[in-house]
């Protein structure tokens, strides 16, 4: 009886252990896998396994001193750490720091789990495998009317899913927001569209591969179709960002133009100032939850000017200009913008402005400044014209970094975790 399930345990142990990096200890690495599949159905279970790996990842032979990048981020730290000492959100400060602390030692502590391309694809693959439940839990709320909350282990695992979506009409599965679920489906999005394109390859090399090849295009499919029922712009445009990237430049001469082309109704349908003899009958032919999304068309003379974008940056410079140097307090802006406008929002729904007016320009600055840096490093070294899964892992880091010029989506746990994760992988690259 032993037996009966000592040989499916030691059968998958085997499949964790392949590819092991040489700095990366072995539970280690089977813990750092299993994390990243669990990551978007359980924040707290990935995260358990993430710390131990963590732990484990921290006794590499590259001691945390002899990179000038950890320097970096520990000189950030502590001028985070000194504004706090005179924040105005008061303890709230300190909490904040949980959202940044915690990564830059996870930012150095998991470099052995991607120290090679080998690995880098793996972890994408992980990544690609924990996407399938968001998508489950997507099409459900959608299509079969599930409602939650779902529990699972005691309350271990909880999706907050919403019969309709969240907002109503929007998918939003078990990330209960639509704009966090189209932020994780746009930073999967590249290694989806990667392991579709690694089967294309081989789907006639026998019934298995067939097998992966169908599997991987159901999941393209379905990841678009759940990209455009979020009714996320973000979303719709990481959908567009990431493929040239993806496929490489050598196909950039043809797909570039085909991407302008298509691309060219829908902005002539949306763009102020168009003449109304093209824009109408384009109107007739773009459907007007694209055009009138793109163009807040839906909420036009509803929407009050303090909810916009533009309300919340404005304020934010203003609020930046007042306390350069050290900011706020994380989440000040929170308390602030309501006294001031009326209305309440979380965040700036910018990261440079959230940093600067929370931990000072200084912050902001170097924060802002080393993600640029390791992603036009990557170009330099040749991982966004490299081997497919490189190019797909650095597409979805400069996707979440795009993402951040809009929104704040690394607020949720998971994308946080998931983005220093492909930020580790872009400084691994030598």
């Amino acid at each position: 009886m032993t037996q009966l399930w000592r040989r499916p345990l030691h059968a998958g142990l085997e499949v964790l252990d392949g590819e092991r990096p040489a700095a990366a200890t072995l539970w280690g690495w089977r813990c750092f896998q299993v994390a990243l599949l669990l990551l978007p159905a359980s924040a707290l279970l990935a995260g358990l396994l993430l710390f131990v790996a963590l732990i484990l990842g921290s006794r590499q032979p590259t001691a945390w001193r002899d990179d000038r990048v950890n320097w970096w981020l520990g000189g950030i730290g502590l001028w985070m750490v000194l504004g706090c000492l005179a924040a105005s959100s008061g303890w709230l400060a300190w909490v904040g720091l949980g959202n940044w602390l915690p990564f830059f030692w996870a930012f150095w502590g998991f470099q052995p789990y991607l120290a090679t391309p080998e690995a880098r694809r793996r972890v994408a693959l992980w990544l690609v495998a924990g996407t399938v439940p968001v998508l489950g839990t997507g099409f459900g709320q959608m299509v079969l009317g599930w409602s939650g909350p779902y529990e699972l282990l005691g309350g271990a695992i909880v999706w907050w899913i919403r019969g309709g979506g969240n907002p109503p009409g929007r998918l939003s599965g078990l990330f209960d927001y639509a704009n966090i679920t189209a932020a994780w489906l746009a930073l999967s999005w590249p290694l989806v569209l990667a392991a579709f394109l690694k089967h294309c390859r081989r789907w006639r090399s026998g019934p298995v591969a067939l097998g992966l090849w169908g599997i991987s295009f159901a999941l393209v499919v379905t990841q678009v179709a759940e990209i455009l029922a979020t009714d996320s712009r973000n979303g719709w445009g990481a959908l567009v960002l990431a493929v040239p990237i993806v496929l490489g430049p050598g196909r950039w001469i043809w797909l570039v133009p085909l991407l302008l082309l298509a691309l060219l109704p829908v902005a002539l349908a949306t763009l102020p100032g168009v003449p109304a003899v093209i824009q109408a009958p384009l109107r007739e032919i773009v459907p007007q939850s694209i055009w009138g999304r793109l163009n807040d068309f839906n909420s036009h003379g509803e929407r009050p000017l303090a909810l916009t974008r533009l309300s919340q940056w404005g304020t934010a410079v203003g609020l930046i200009g007042e306390r350069p140097w050290l900011g706020w307090g994380a989440a000040a802006f929170s308390v602030i913008y309501p006294l001031r406008t009326g209305h309440w929002h979380g965040h700036p729904h910018n990261i440079a402005l959230d940093l600067a007016l929370s931990h000072g320009l200084p912050v902001a600055i170097g924060l802002v400044g080393l993600v640029l840096w390791l992603l036009i490093r990557g170009v330099r070294l040749g991982m966004a014209s490299g081997a497919l899964f490189e190019r797909a892992w650095w597409a979805a880091a400069l996707v979440l970094v795009v993402l951040h010029a809009t929104d704040i989506p690394m607020y949720d746990s998971r994308l946080n975790i998931a983005g220093w994760i492909l930020l580790a992988g872009l400084r691994c690259r030598r």
